[in-house]
């Protein structure tokens, strides 16, 4: 991480934001020619240079996100992290290092998972940042939480279930889970989405590439596009990846989608049963309205872990898919306090 820091509007913050430049070797050379230098938002509570250890909380945002949409300071738009930090200094939140990862790809998004075509983007996170977290801050020793909303609350999930030591407390945010819900539906819109393009998805990252939009069936072909690039990478593929249906018909690949239900956190987490039983706390939530089915994907995955026998919070809620950053200042804390709970 280099030694020069930038740091993020100053004066909208009682603590600070400092925006570090980060050389990763892990994402050198990456096949879709993705940056392995990125841009890292850390933020610092107010008083942390008084000699104070602070626990560490990772934010993980969702699909064609970065680190820096939490940093939104506009007085009508004020973002995850200039609320946290508000609510520090009133003394309604407890404090604490908050990191956000830029895990952006060419795709939207890496889902948190080693991809052999984008990058090992879990060991980024695990292997690269953490440990270089704890060399340039104060930190509590191995007191770290991991939370995101959407595919961020996947790659919650997905990273707590498989390193409980590295990250003990978790939450998702209307995380994709159980895919049957959240993906299948939209394999029949991909399918839609392409018929401009013959069917062919590489003429739609051609023009995608050229003017990028999400507008109409864009952002959802992009999705499963996206996907495919984490779940089902094929570097003998001509775009480098599988899809789990046909992109003319819809039909499914049963062989594809076998490899995406690895990833689906309904499945993963038998596998992982020992690992998530180290977890400390473990909160699962959705607003009863999300548009992508999350609430009821929400709820097989709490019935599924349940059944295995491990502890699970889950809270639902009023909203939708979107608009709910608020929920951050919910669950923040809750995680905080676990993290500085007495053990």
């Amino acid at each position: 991480m280099s030694n020069d820091i930038v740091l993020r509007d100053p004066l909208a913050f009682r603590g600070r934001v400092e925006m570090r430049e980060f050389e990763s070797e892990l994402l050198r050379g990456n096949r879709v020619g993705d940056p392995n230098v990125r841009t890292v938002p850390v933020y610092l509570p107010p008083g942390f240079d008084k000699g104070q250890r602070y626990p560490v909380v990772f934010l993980l945002t969702g699909f064609t996100g970065n680190g820096h949409d939490f940093l939104e300071t506009h007085p009508w738009r004020r973002g995850v992290v200039a609320e946290f930090d508000a609510a520090v200094a009133r003394n309604e939140a407890p404090p604490a290092i908050l990191v956000m990862p830029d895990c952006f790809t060419k795709f939207g998004g890496s889902q948190y998972v080693n991809s052999t075509l984008l990058g090992p983007y879990e060991d980024h996170v695990v292997r690269e940042f953490v440990p270089l977290i704890d060399a340039t801050y104060p930190t509590l020793a191995g007191r770290r939480a991991v939370v995101g909303k959407s595919s961020g609350g996947f790659g919650a999930l997905h990273l707590s279930m498989r390193h409980p030591d590295v990250f003990p407390v978790a939450a998702s945010i209307s995380g994709d889970c159980h895919f049957e819900f959240c993906y299948g539906p939209d394999m029949l819109a991909c399918a839609r989405g392409l018929i401009p393009f013959g069917g062919d998805p590489a003429k739609f990252l051609a023009e995608f590439e050229a003017k990028p939009s999400l507008d109409g069936d864009n952002h959802v072909v992009l999705n499963i596009l996206a996907m495919s690039a984490c779940y089902s990478p094929n570097l003998a593929a001509p775009l480098g990846f599988d899809l789990p249906m046909d992109p003319r018909t819809g039909e499914r690949i049963d062989a594809v989608w076998r490899r995406w239900l690895e990833f689906d956190p309904v499945i993963a987490c038998e596998r992982h049963a020992a690992e998530l039983r180290k977890l400390e706390l473990l909160h699962v939530e959705c607003g009863l309205r999300d548009e992508y089915h999350l609430q009821l994907s929400a709820r097989v995955l709490v019935a599924k872990l349940r059944e295995l026998g491990l502890r699970v919070d889950h809270e639902e809620h009023p909203g939708s898919h979107r608009g709910i950053s608020h929920r951050y200042g919910a669950v923040l804390p809750k995680l905080i306090a676990a993290l500085t709970r007495e053990r």
